[in-house]
């Protein structure tokens, strides 16, 4: 009987982590999304904590006209916001969606055109400008300075 080679066994092991990554990827992808919620007539979500809810959320922003995305700036890298005031206008200026998102994601299912999005946490406000075309999806990344998400007294 032979013994196996370091390169067979290499192939064996990087053969079986594959395997074990892309299964806990298609469970991440399964991962149920939160319920669908309407402000007048348009269509959204909210969401993302915890890493199945964020996986789940990143790969549905595809189908979605536009995704926004909220974090906070942590020293070395960003950290997730929630909790953040939404209100996005149309090129004429009329509302056409106000929310507070639950987590640091906020799917919206918008026409095309232009809008202003303006998201709030904890009484700062950051602006932006987002074009929907139609058939893609634009997206948005909102990142406060560290403490941001603290409020004053």
């Amino acid at each position: 009987m032979k013994t196996p080679t370091r390169k067979a066994a290499s192939a064996a092991v990087l053969g079986a982590l594959t395997a074990l990554i892309t299964s806990a990827a298609l469970a991440q992808a399964d991962a149920p999304l939160p319920p669908v919620r309407t402000s007048g007539p348009i269509e959204y979500l909210s969401g993302g904590i915890g890493a199945d809810e964020s996986a789940a959320m990143r790969k549905a922003s595809a189908q979605w006209p536009l995704a926004l995305e909220f974090a906070i700036q942590d020293r070395q890298r960003a950290d997730f916001a929630a909790d953040v005031k939404v209100r996005i206008r149309d090129a004429r200026g009329q509302e056409v969606l106000q929310a507070t998102s639950e987590g640091p994601f906020l799917l919206a299912r918008l026409a095309p055109g232009s809008y202003a999005v303006e998201a709030t946490l904890a009484g700062q406000t950051l602006q932006r400008k987002v074009d929907v075309k139609a058939g893609q999806s634009a997206r948005a990344i909102f990142l406060w300075p560290a403490g941001a998400d603290k409020t004053t007294p």
